[in-house]
């Protein structure tokens, strides 16, 4: 025989289980987002600077070029000639096949991309967010915040 107060609590036990079950997931959740913001955070900017190197390894020097300048004015600040010398068959970066990204950091409208070329040679690149824009880095590193 089964009396009035024998199912008494089960209801409080099931919202407790559905309580914690979605307090878990959510938590769950935060960590994997934030998890995959902070790999992939970067990732356009640090793409563009992989297929910048693939360009220069494969000798394509002008499409390369086109990465690196987007605009009129920055040609004139920046010729073919001059990006020659820096990253051309005689430049001081000539052999790009062994880099790799040691570090990224977001600052401000662009990234800071630390890349090691091995033999204790190091760059610091600024990849621009709006339009992927490559050029040397401005900073040393991002400013400390007021």
């Amino acid at each position: 025989m089964s009396g009035y107060l024998d199912h008494y609590g089960e209801g409080d036990e099931r919202r407790l289980k559905i309580i914690k079950s979605l307090v878990i997931s959510l938590v769950a959740l935060l960590v994997i987002g934030g998890t995959a913001f902070f790999i992939f955070h970067n990732y356009r900017q640090e793409q563009q600077v992989k297929r910048f190197f693939d360009l220069l390894e494969h000798k394509d020097y002008q499409a390369a070029y086109v990465l690196w300048v987007r605009t009129e004015s920055d040609r004139k600040g920046y010729t073919y000639d001059t990006f020659l010398r820096d990253w051309g068959p005689q430049g001081d970066h000539r052999d790009v096949s062994d880099f790799h990204i040691s570090k990224s950091r977001s600052c401000g409208n662009g990234v800071i991309l630390t890349v090691d070329f091995g033999k204790n040679q190091m760059e610091k690149l600024w990849v621009a967010r709006d339009d992927l824009t490559i050029g040397f880095s401005p900073l040393p590193g991002c400013p400390a915040p007021r």
